[in-house]
């Protein structure tokens, strides 16, 4: 398929959404942004023009917090939880309805392979089902108190909920976020990446078919310096949920700090797994290389780094040199292993990261797929005997680069594991019940995964990190304590 059957593919899937892409959508209607500049989407897989998209400014921000106000004062915030939670169950369906569509949009905007723009459509219908069933599940409690009182705490929404979405998963992390949010009540305004917004433009779309009231979503595409960073100093907002670069999460968190709003920040990782002699390792293989590769590695939980004890180090680093060797990279939508990075810059980040491990030993790379033509793409490339302290084992790459890293013992183990300033996932391969909680416990990251790696996704499970991997949390039930807050009432009845 060219690039003008790609953009030819893009317009009739938006058709089918029935929304301009050009548009913000702000007060449960379509419209142009204020000063009606446009911004251009690349089509990563092969580097030319997809389609534009809004270029949204502060005054397109300050007209959807103004819309999420409106919201929350009429019908929207008037809502039960019941209410609420049948929206959102409609919303689920709908996504679900739309799988196929939702997901090529994902593949010609992100670039990732079909199967995993299609999984993460059915993980956005998934949130919502999850939120949806969650919606009336939030209580709060009564307190044994004084004599003569009756003590109760009450958990009620922020308000106006500011939330900024990366590009590598716009439809989970939509979900994760979004839903939480609006199974709690509060009013959402949301601005995706520019680089990738097709997907949240579409759920907006959905969200009004579902019957969501005017002002409960808005989505407001645009780049960061001016929409990202309008909302997160908006005074009219009053939770921040971002996800990003620590750069990025820094700035947002010191904007947000002027009005003290509460942020919860998902930032980045150098995730470990650690292989040990006694694993079972064809039940790691294909986690140890699928949670490196998996959208081109531009995942912040990717498993970057492979630790392998010594007594199998050779046998499984000759296994994953085979299984390296095999990855094809090419056009999302030929539904290959790797699909293309997002964006030249993004590949020239990722190349340089390369070319730095000129020092070490690489011993495997992927394959680009005959006609692959000319996107952001990257082969897959696997370094071997690389010191813990190596800028490759620092510092993160959000490309399909991963290192394997030998050790002898346990605690050595735990050493490398935990020598990095992230922490957000990791993963041990073992069949000692006891070791497997002595590192569970002693692994400093947000979810430990034991003879697994991402448990399926996990929406049920909270995730986030700890150091520079961020703070707070997403996914499960702590996601709704997050996107509340906490009121106790006092009553004196004598």
């Amino acid at each position: 398929m060219n690039d003008t059957d790609q953009s030819n593919n893009v317009d009739a899937l938006l058709a089918k959404f029935g929304f301009d892409s050009t548009h913000c959508f702000i007060g449960g209607v379509w419209q142009a942004p204020l000063d009606g500049e446009t911004l251009q989407l690349l089509n990563p897989s092969t580097a030319e023009n997809l389609c534009a998209i809004a270029r949204g400014k502060p005054s397109d921000i300050d007209a959807a917090v103004a819309a999420a106000q409106t919201a929350m004062q009429t019908g929207w915030g008037r809502a039960t939880a019941l209410q609420r939670g049948r929206l959102l169950m409609r919303l689920g369906q709908l996504v679900l309805d739309h799988v196929e569509e939702l997901a090529q949009l994902e593949a010609l905007d992100v670039g990732k392979p079909l199967k995993q723009a299609r999984a993460d459509a059915i993980a956005l219908a998934r949130y919502c089902e999850f939120y949806a069933g969650a919606a009336d599940k939030i209580h709060g409690e009564t307190l044994p108190y004084l004599e003569g009182y009756t003590a109760y705490t009450l958990r009620e929404p922020h308000g106006i909920t500011g939330h900024i979405v990366p590009w590598n998963y716009p439809m989970q992390i939509i979900g994760r976020s979004v839903g939480a949010a609006l199974a709690m009540g509060n009013a959402c305004v949301l601005k995706p990446a520019e680089e990738a917004c097709l997907t949240a433009l579409a759920f907006a779309e959905l969200a009004s078919q579902a019957g969501l009231p005017a002002g409960a979503l808005n989505v407001v595409p645009g780049l960061g310096a001016e929409a990202g960073s309008a909302l997160s100093s908006h005074p009219g907002i009053n939770h921040i949920s971002f996800t990003g670069s620590v750069a990025t999460g820094t700035l947002v968190q010191s904007a947000a700090s002027a009005s003290v709003v509460p942020v919860t920040l998902e930032l980045g990782g150098k995730s470990a797994q650690v292989v040990f002699d006694d694993a079972d390792l064809d039940a790691a293989l294909p986690f140890l290389v699928n949670a490196g590769i998996q959208n081109a590695g531009q995942t912040c939980s990717a498993s970057s780094r492979l630790l392998i004890q010594r007594g199998v180090y050779q046998a499984l680093l000759e296994r994953l040199v085979d299984r390296y060797s095999q990855l094809q990279v090419g056009n999302a939508l030929a539904d290959l292993d790797v699909g293309p990075l997002i964006s030249a810059k993004q590949k020239d980040i990722v190349s340089s990261y390369i070319d730095r491990g000129n020092d070490l030993e690489k011993v495997a790379m992927g394959e680009l797929h005959e006609g692959a033509g000319n996107g952001h793409f990257v082969l897959p490339t696997l370094f071997a005997g690389v010191p813990s302290d190596h800028v490759l084992a620092q510092e993160e790459i959000f490309g399909p680069v991963q290192v394997v890293i030998p050790f002898d013992d346990e605690d050595e183990a735990l050493a490398i594991a935990n020598g990095t300033p992230y922490g957000l996932v990791a993963s041990v391969w073992t069949n000692s019940g006891a070791r497997q909680f002595r590192m569970a416990k002693a692994l400093r990251a947000g979810q430990v995964f034991i003879n697994n790696y991402g448990a399926g996704g996990g929406v049920e499970l909270p995730f986030g990190g700890v150091g520079k991997s961020g703070h707070g949390r997403e996914k499960g039930f702590e996601a709704l304590y997050g996107f509340s807050t906490l009121k106790t009432v006092a009553v004196s009845h004598g």
